[in-house]
């Protein structure tokens, strides 16, 4: 069975920083394409930031210059960090990865909250 667990989430002062983690835990899976969405009460899901397997990269324009994602494959592990934090970044965020076991799914963690609020 995978899962992928987030961590990382938390309280940030406008302008500080943090980085988010996930890591896909199970055994004899491929995965391709991982991704960070977020979501806040009322409104739909948005994707942040995507990576490849090959380190292709594309994120939310809001994002841009602010987010950077990267992975290390030999953890199975997506990490989003997150520079120049401001309010509107309050959200709960989600890991998203293609992963082939049997055949290719979506799966997604549990969610992470991240504030930023002084």
């Amino acid at each position: 069975q995978v899962q992928l667990v987030e961590s990382g989430g938390g309280l940030v002062q406008p302008g500080g920083s943090l980085r988010l983690s996930c890591a896909a835990s199970g055994s004899g899976f491929s995965i391709y394409t991982m991704r960070w969405y977020r979501q806040t009460p009322g409104k739909q899901r948005e994707l942040v930031a995507a990576i490849t397997s090959g380190g292709s990269t594309n994120y939310a324009d809001s994002v841009k210059g602010r987010f950077t994602i990267f992975r290390d494959n030999a953890k199975n592990t997506v990490y989003l960090q997150m520079n120049s934090l401001k309010p509107e970044d309050t959200a709960v965020y989600y890991c998203n990865a293609d992963i082939l076991v049997l055949s290719w799914s979506s799966y997604w963690g549990q969610g992470t909250q991240v504030t930023v609020s002084s």
